[in-house]
């Protein structure tokens, strides 16, 4: 079982290192020192299971929880804590494993043994359920509040409220925000089921965020587009989804 250790701790990342290079039927992936080096180093070593600190500066491990889970491969998410008995009781229906620092050997043993057991969808379920314990209200109703883009050595977070609209592209989704363009491998629909309050599909390769809309405009043959803030051009409407766009973005 390959395993990816995450604590903003040398020495707690360190010890945990150290446990889990004495269980012989697991192997240390790697070590990641905040979420975003996580979600980074997870997508390029594809862990089994990712042992992650919940308190980090930055991204913290309940909003990494959130985003591992929607890997294409999900690992198992078992959490490392500091909380109390009565504190670790409220997590444990929603995870793969919480574990209480110090961490004991017969502990995260049992936590591996189970998730072994977990299945695939198992596993997303759990990490995107777990992400909502203490989350923003955008991040409970099962919605990210920044979208991740890696970039070769890079991971770049874009906050959804600078997300202007995206462009579907056969297999990559183009990410067009305040600060520039980013290709992500997520399918439109996807998207548009996580964040439809705040978005409308227009097309069907361009799902466009609703506060991002400045006007909506007709041409001399009738065609509908929506000219978007930030000096990001216009996106034709198609005939079939005008009247919903209209309809949207007069309750907007």
């Amino acid at each position: 079982m390959r395993l990816l250790v995450v604590d903003d701790e040398p020495l707690a990342r360190e010890r945990l290192a150290a446990l889990v290079a004495e269980l012989p039927d697991a192997e240390l992936a790697g070590v990641a020192a905040s979420g975003e080096e996580a979600l980074l180093l997870a997508g390029t070593l594809r862990p089994d299971a990712v042992l992650l600190d919940i308190r980090m500066p930055g991204m913290d491990g309940l909003e990494a929880a959130h985003h591992l889970a929607r890997l294409p491969e999900p690992p198992a998410v078992i959490f490392t804590t500091a909380y109390d008995e009565h504190a670790l009781a409220a997590f444990e229906a929603q995870a793969a494993g919480y574990l209480l620092k110090p961490v004991r050997p017969e502990r995260l043993r049992a936590a591996l043994e189970r998730a072994r057991r977990l299945t695939r969808a198992q596993l997303a379920g759990i990490a995107d359920a777990a992400g909502g314990m203490d989350a923003t209200p955008m991040q409970r109703s099962g919605r990210r509040s920044r979208i991740a883009a890696r970039l070769r050595d890079e991971l770049r977070l874009v906050p959804v409220t600078d997300v202007i609209c995206f462009i579907a592209d056969q297999k990559y989704t183009t990410l067009r925000h305040t600060g520039g363009e980013l290709l992500i491998e997520e399918p439109l629909k996807a998207l548009e089921d996580e964040f439809a309050p705040d978005f409308v599909r227009v097309h069907r390769n361009a799902l466009v965020a609703l506060a991002q809309v400045e006007s909506l405009e007709r041409d001399a043959e009738g065609r509908l587009s929506v000219r978007l803030r930030h000096e990001a051009g216009t996106i034709a409407v198609s005939r079939r989804l005008a009247s919903e766009v209209q309809r949207r973005l007069l309750q907007g």
